[in-house]
């Protein structure tokens, strides 16, 4: 068995999750990563992604709307903007909201925010990570 470490995100309203994982997965500024125990200390900006939390065999995944993640050798705090489970998500909400990103983004008009219109995308495909 691999070792263990712990696990910590909070989001601004609750304790998302705590507890002893084999490893965590997510999507920093600068690219993904894969976390075990004993991994180099690191702090990194978080973009919206889905977290996959894998715990004895078992894989948990969750949509996280960014924040800061902060590794140690023996534990790893994330904290997010917002952190949903699969149930607590709208799968048809997140649908409509990736498919008005995607049209923004396609229509290459002047006014169009191109930044938000690219975070709106990654958040609804985050979401949409979570509960497939």
């Amino acid at each position: 068995m691999a070792n263990k470490f712990e696990l910590y995100i909070n989001t601004p309203d609750r304790v998302f999750y705590q507890g002893e994982v084999n490893m965590v997965e997510l999507a920093t500024t600068e690219g993904e990563i894969g976390i075990y125990a004993d991994h180099i200390p690191l702090t990194a900006v978080l973009m919206p992604c889905t977290l996959e939390i894998h715990e004895d065999g078992e894989n948990k995944k969750a949509a996280v709307h960014g924040g800061i993640v902060e590794v140690l050798p023996d534990k790893v705090v994330v904290l997010a903007e917002i952190a949903e489970w699969p149930d607590e998500i709208d799968v048809n909400r997140a649908n409509e909201a990736r498919i008005r990103a995607e049209r923004r983004i396609a229509s290459h008009e002047d006014g169009i925010n191109m930044m938000r219109a690219e975070l709106a995308l990654k958040r609804s495909l985050a979401r949409l990570g979570a509960v497939d």
